[in-house]
């Protein structure tokens, strides 16, 4: 019985096909690109203008007198402190992102590192807490920050939220990536747990851990609905809350609305841009793609 005959490979592309697909391939990148940072140079565009020409029906991409009155507007207003604002965004949502860190990566490395009984249902019952909404813990989280007398105070938008199972998620599906060859070899040379810890998975886990503390900054960054609970005087007020009762006051004043969007804006832009590297290697070892 004789053989079948093998199959012929299909043909390699010719060289001219390949670059065709590249530059389509470029093409639809540069569209999208386009696309989604069109919004971000209109409204730096339009913080630029004048107060009547940003209220113009008609577009205009390229302000007519460039001026800077908007911004001395917005950060030299008395009645809504938006550098004070600011830095208290700054201050939270840094100090959010730290406690961040500090709960959850020894919480992840027990889940995913040591053999304990019981280990996979507690996992189990940390990972169910992503489904509860955010609004059912609206109440319970405001008594306590109460009892705490935290209210119109900074660590009520700090410290509630900061022990949340996305990030002993995140960073478990992280830990699980490293050989465990290399705790192997740290048991061998004398080192206890928590020396493996602080001096092998640490230094080991700086992408995925700049990519938690980047996504809870931003988290806490862009909160809008807590802080309008827990903060009620204008200078303990968030960047989010306070540019919503300036936006209340300054309903028609588009140029300074896009003012205060671009204050809020710039941070985490120049965040991101620092650790993009860090953030791609991280979610491109934890599982979490697209």
């Amino acid at each position: 019985m004789s053989l079948p005959a093998p199959r012929a490979a299909a043909p390699a592309p010719a060289p001219a096909q390949r670059r065709l697909r590249r530059s389509l391939l470029q093409l639809v990148l540069a569209v999208l690109a386009a696309l989604y940072i069109s919004p971000l140079v209109y409204m730096a565009v339009t913080s630029l203008k004048t107060r009547a020409d940003s209220g113009s029906s008609t577009p205009q991409w390229i302000p007519g007198p460039a001026t800077l009155d908007a911004y001395r507007e917005v950060l030299g207003s008395a009645d809504s402190p938006v550098l004070r604002w600011f830095l208290n965004s700054l201050l939270a949502a840094g100090a959010h992102a730290a406690l961040v860190l500090a709960v959850a990566t020894p919480a992840a490395y027990a889940l995913a590192r040591m053999r304990f009984r019981g280990r996979t249902l507690i996992f189990t019952a940390i990972v169910a807490t992503l489904f509860v909404p955010p609004m059912v813990l609206l109440i319970p989280n405001f008594l306590i920050v109460n009892e705490l007398a935290w209210v119109d105070s900074l660590p009520a938008v700090i410290v509630p939220g900061a022990a949340g199972a996305f990030g002993v998620f995140f960073l478990r599906q992280f830990f699980l990536t490293l050989p465990w060859e290399l705790e192997e070899a740290a048991e061998l040379d004398g080192c206890n747990r928590w020396q493996i810890f602080l001096r092998v998975i640490l230094p080991l886990s700086r992408p995925a851990l700049a990519t938690l503390a980047l996504l809870s900054f931003l988290a806490n960054w862009n909160d809008f609905l807590w802080p309008l609970y827990v903060l009620l005087s204008p200078e303990s007020l968030t960047l989010p809350a306070g540019l919503a009762t300036f936006q209340s006051a300054n309903n028609v004043r588009f140029d300074l609305l896009m003012a205060g969007a671009v204050i809020a804006s710039v941070p985490v832009l120049l965040l991101y841009l620092v650790a993009q590297r860090w953030v791609i290697e991280g979610v491109s070892r934890s599982g979490l793609k697209g």
